[in-house]
């Protein structure tokens, strides 16, 4: 049973799929390493310069999808993360087909929502407080299926895949 009032807009019509889980490490080379011993083919990754990660996803057998993000500088959020929890868990990731619709839900529902960026036709987020889920951090992101070539592993590692 649940308690939530009878007129709440559930999430569900909104979410298109569970996309991946995504891990905080200090290490995206160990990370791959351990992703490909697992049976995992690279797919994608990129540097975020102004917010201070990297990361890179894999596709695992049978087809579920892994991130691990690590941080390049001192002072990103990962960093901050990983100093007070260690390496595990990040975030879980739904795709959905409007992040703002899910956001305005989300909080009606009593939700707490944080970190909402919207970038039309490009990514937008928003996440789900760990404080409203259990513990854990949820991202729910909008995105483009356009597939881009992706960036070589061996960039994404040695600093090269950078976004600006």
């Amino acid at each position: 049973m649940t308690d939530l009032p009878p007129d709440l807009e559930p999430l569900a019509d909104l979410i298109e799929k569970f996309d991946h889980v995504a891990l905080a490490v200090h290490d995206l080379a160990a990370a791959s390493r351990l992703f490909e011993l697992l049976g995992g083919a690279y797919m994608t990754g990129e540097e975020d310069v102004h917010a201070g990660y990297r990361w890179i996803h894999y596709r695992l057998p049978g087809g579920a999808k892994v991130e691990a993000l690590a941080p390049v500088t001192d002072d990103c959020f990962l960093w901050r993360f990983l100093r007070s929890r260690g390496e595990g868990l990040h975030h879980l990731t739904f795709k959905v087909s409007s992040v703002e619709e899910a956001t305005r839900r989300a909080e009606e529902a009593g939700l707490k929502v944080v970190g909402l960026h919207v970038e039309p036709g490009g990514w937008s987020e928003c996440f789900i407080h760990p404080s409203s889920a259990h513990g854990t951090l949820i991202q729910l992101a909008e995105w483009s299926e356009t597939a881009k070539p992706p960036t070589p592993l061996e960039d994404i590692l040695a600093g090269r895949g950078v976004i600006e």
